[in-house]
């Protein structure tokens, strides 16, 4: 199958925040990931790339993956990954135990883990 015949096979719409760095330059950028398939997806976010630039983006659960600048329209862009990757991964959220990836104390549960006695609470 020629590159139309596969462009729209196994690929998930989706909103994610990534990391982009262009080759050749020092900033990381942050991009907004439209979709994403096993081979590329398509980013949004005002950076300066050209067709055929070399980038690299760091995908949640994934981590850095390599590719080139395939398209390139106002300020959406496609990426073909040098590697395929499994997007479902992507999409999965952090595990539990992954360091630095706690809920914020607000979202939590807060429960007394033992009932208070009421003849030990100081009445003012």
């Amino acid at each position: 199958m020629s590159n139309v015949d596969t462009r729209q096979m196994n690929r998930d719409s989706l909103f994610l925040l990534a990391q982009l760095r262009v080759d050749g330059q020092d900033a990381v950028h942050r991009v907004k990931v439209r979709n994403l398939s096993s081979g590329g997806m398509m980013a949004e976010g005002d950076v300066r790339v050209m067709r055929g630039s070399l980038v690299s983006v760091e995908l949640r659960n994934i981590g850095w993956v390599e590719g080139s600048v395939a398209w390139k329209q106002e300020n959406r862009f496609g990426i073909a990954f040098v590697e395929e990757i499994d997007p479902k991964l992507a999409r999965a959220s952090a595990p539990k135990e992954a360091p630095g990836f706690e809920s914020p104390r607000f979202t939590r549960n807060h429960q007394v883990e033992k009932p208070v006695d009421p003849s030990v609470i100081r009445k003012i």
